[in-house]
């Protein structure tokens, strides 16, 4: 085993749900926008961090995982749009699930017409799953300069802010600049 440890992930968000992290290979920071997918040592450190580091890192998954990115980024956008949904249904019959049942129980097998779209696929069948459970709770930050979703998952459903020590932190200190700066009549 060597010592090497993995590259950081450099993007302030991880850790959501797997069609929404993949959203989230975009990002805008101090030096301008970010994208982790934009090379395949990115991509290879988004395979690994959501549990794909067993298919390779080749132009072809970075191409599938970014196809799949902007169409479930488009149908976030605007989920009525015809071409929004022709993407994403594009993209979704990349694969299918066959289920069966065996001595040992229910199976799921995922099969991909092509292994290069095996995560991508994956992505697009999570932001589904996401989609018929709680819709209304798929957000993007509030913050007018964040390009950052997130799956709120607070109990009362009103979350704003993709961190509240960032993004949340950040309007906070406005209003109160705001509020302080005000002209004295």
């Amino acid at each position: 085993m060597s010592g090497e440890e993995p590259p950081r992930d450099p993007r302030p968000l991880i850790g959501e749900p797997l069609s929404l992290d993949l959203l989230n290979t975009i990002w805008v920071d101090a030096e301008g926008g970010q994208d982790l997918l934009g090379d395949l040592t990115g991509t290879r450190l988004w395979l690994a961090s959501n549990n794909h580091s067993h298919h390779p890192a080749t132009e072809p998954v970075r191409q599938a995982l970014l196809v799949t990115r902007e169409a479930i980024r488009a149908h976030l956008t605007d989920p009525t749009s015809p071409a929004a949904l022709a993407d994403l249904n594009a993209v979704l019959a990349w694969g299918h699930i066959t289920r069966s049942v065996g001595p040992g129980g229910p199976a799921s097998i995922v099969r991909v017409d092509d292994p290069a779209h095996l995560a991508a696929w994956h992505a697009a069948d999570n932001y589904l799953t996401l989609l018929a459970q709680r819709p209304e709770r798929l957000r993007r930050c509030a913050h007018p300069d964040c390009v950052l979703h997130f799956y709120d998952t607070s109990p009362k459903g009103n979350r704003r802010w993709c961190s509240m020590a960032g993004c949340g932190n950040r309007a906070k200190a406005a209003r109160h600049y705001a509020r302080v700066r005000r002209p004295v009549n």
